[in-house]
């Protein structure tokens, strides 16, 4: 892949297709960053307009995946910020394996498996330890990622895309070392589980060995973790590729 110079411009065709797919999910944050997209892998504006226009396809799961969180009771969820990146990074690395820690109600899950089942090929491995919600109603005391009554880890994902999930209930401390020794490698790692500096830490240590080059690593939510996202950066000899004024951030394996 050719590393583009400058700030990409979508093809007029990738924009449409992506302004359909925000207004279909229903949050206007999910709008992508092209230019962080690029940063983290490497590719020209050509590539990455062919893989955003394919969102087009993507209504009728963002609007299940919309009706199901109104059907939930949460019709303005606190979702992953980034699902049309996270759908883009997958169609443009063709990653063997996928990552990630902290599931909810499967915005971000979702769009890792679309993607893979696009590409015919890759498994999605998730790792969630869900908080449920304390009463009937979602309540101020309620963490926003709470299950709500009656509700399973990944409530949101449609049923077609489930197929060879494999979704892993439990404390990532215990399941993650686990996993990681028994894959070859990690071409996409994505941490949106307990956000402190000392299990960011964990995580990103945890993975390392198995990291692809030319791979990419996110976290969310780093506002909470400090320095333990840029620390592990150096370590790579990576660069910090923040989504805009967001606390999501990247890095790409050298």
């Amino acid at each position: 892949m050719k590393r583009p110079a400058g700030r990409p411009m979508l093809a007029l065709e990738a924009r449409r297709a992506v302004d359909q797919a925000v207004r279909a999910l229903g949050d206007p944050r999910a709008r992508p960053n092209v230019a962080w997209l690029a940063q983290l892998t490497g590719a020209s504006a050509e590539e990455l307009s062919a893989v955003l226009a394919e969102t087009e396809r993507l209504l009728p799961f963002e609007d299940e995946i919309r009706r199901r969180h109104r059907d939930g009771g949460r019709p303005h969820y606190a979702q992953f910020r980034a699902p049309f990146e996270l759908y883009a990074m997958v169609r443009l690395l063709r990653p063997d394996h996928v990552i990630e820690t902290g599931v909810s109600s499967g915005v971000s899950s979702a769009h890792f498996l679309l993607a893979l089942r696009r590409n015919r090929r890759g498994t999605l491995h998730s790792i969630d330890l869900p908080t449920l919600q304390r009463g009937a109603r979602f309540g101020i005391r309620d963490s926003p990622v709470a299950l709500p009554p009656g509700k399973a880890t990944g409530w949101a994902i449609p049923d077609e895309l489930r197929a060879g999930w494999d979704l892993r209930i439990g404390r990532s401390e215990e399941i993650l070392p686990r996993l990681a020794h028994h894959l070859p490698s990690i071409g996409v790692f994505l941490h949106d589980s307990l956000h402190t500096p000392t299990h960011l830490t964990f995580e990103l240590t945890t993975v390392r060995p198995k990291l692809a080059s030319g791979g990419v690593v996110l976290a969310d939510n780093t506002v909470w973790t400090g320095t333990a996202f840029p620390k592990f950066a150096r370590t790579l000899g990576s660069s910090v590729r923040r989504r805009g004024r967001t606390d999501l951030v990247g890095l790409r394996v050298p």
